[in-house]
């Protein structure tokens, strides 16, 4: 019988799910994952650091803050020409989506983001899957994307609206919740989940999956980052996190948020093929892949193409192709509470 999606989850809900016996937990997920995707196909990523550095927020995690003594240096954005090669490998690799990120606080009305806007246009008339995560925008700059053909925007929840201020006090959970918004008022769809490892507690992870899963409708892209511990930031420190917390999260985001992509993204370079596969059983089915090691910035390295290939190959997995551009949707009701 095919499970029903909700917006109504309790937070005891979700807590009773994630702490369910591992082994069931994975069994439950995998089963859920295999009645609205193909558990053989995996959609590979390529991230682009379109602007790299310089960004003004003091995210506690993030090399490219100002704020912090890292490896990054400040870079200009890149000219359109350098992005549209590097996608263009990267299609050539078997890769279906292209991410670009910006380090912004914000998007600005501005040359850098026309020059953006022809990035988008010309990386989505190779049939590739475009998606941006450039900070806050408007509801006219998302319509602007939308209308370059921007497939997906990447806002990330990062953690529990009551941790969030440990981590992040230059912008707010709301502000978070209202660029998703205002991506909801296009054809663009929402790519929102959050890092694992800042210090937050469980009760945090069930926090942020029962703000997620509310999300009417669910982000179609979930990603589950891993903390990549950067010298020169606050969270330099902190411990790893155990694979067994990373599996729990996958599987719990994948029973909550059936139709949804769930993507292992950063950290997945310090996790072994086995491991690995257990996250696909849990039912991730997107990871992001690189031809230089490196994910977004120097300091957060992401296996290459090869490995990558490889360990697929092993598995009997295969690179899922891009998706059709969705369908207008119509306006939901406001996801900020």
């Amino acid at each position: 019988m095919m499970v029903g999606i909700r917006y109504d989850w309790q937070k005891a809900e979700i807590q009773a799910i994630y702490d369910t016996p591992l082994l069931e937990l994975i069994y439950q997920a995998a089963s859920i994952h295999r009645q609205y995707h193909d558990s053989t196909k995996i959609q590979v990523c390529k991230l682009i650091s379109i602007k790299t550095g310089g960004c003004p927020e003091d995210c506690s995690y993030c090399a490219q803050s100002s704020r912090y003594k890292t490896e990054v240096k400040p870079q200009a954005l890149l000219e359109k020409e350098t992005v549209v090669s590097i996608a263009q490998t990267a299609k050539q690799q078997g890769v279906s989506r292209v991410c670009m990120g910006a380090a912004w606080r914000e998007v600005r009305d501005n040359s850098q983001f026309e020059t953006v806007l022809e990035m988008v246009r010309e990386v989505t008339d190779m049939g590739l899957e475009v998606c941006c995560t450039l900070g806050m925008l408007t509801t006219d700059q998302a319509k602007r994307l939308e209308d370059a053909g921007l497939y997906a925007y990447n806002h990330n929840l990062d953690t529990s609206q009551e941790y969030y201020s440990t981590i992040i006090t230059t912008r707010t959970y709301s502000d978070r919740l209202h660029t998703i918004d205002n991506v909801r008022q296009t054809n663009v769809t929402v790519c929102s989940g959050g890092i694992l490892g800042l210090g937050e507690t469980v009760d945090d992870r069930v926090g942020m999956l029962h703000t997620l899963a509310n999300l009417h409708p669910h982000p179609e892209s979930v990603p589950i980052n891993i903390l990549s511990q950067v010298p020169g930031t606050p969270l330099e420190n902190q411990p790893d996190v155990p694979i067994w917390d990373v599996v729990r999260m996958i599987a719990t985001a994948r029973i909550l948020m059936p139709t949804s992509d769930v993507r292992l993204s950063a950290g997945r370079a310090r996790l072994s093929q086995v491991e690995q596969a257990l996250c696909f059983m849990a039912g991730a089915n997107s990871i992001f892949s690189s031809d230089d090691k490196k994910m977004l910035t120097v300091t957060t390295p992401c296996p290459d193409y090869d490995a990558d290939r490889e360990m697929l190959n092993l598995l009997g997995l295969e690179m899922r192709p891009p998706s059709q551009r969705p369908q207008k949707v119509a306006s939901p009701t406001s996801t900020t509470r």
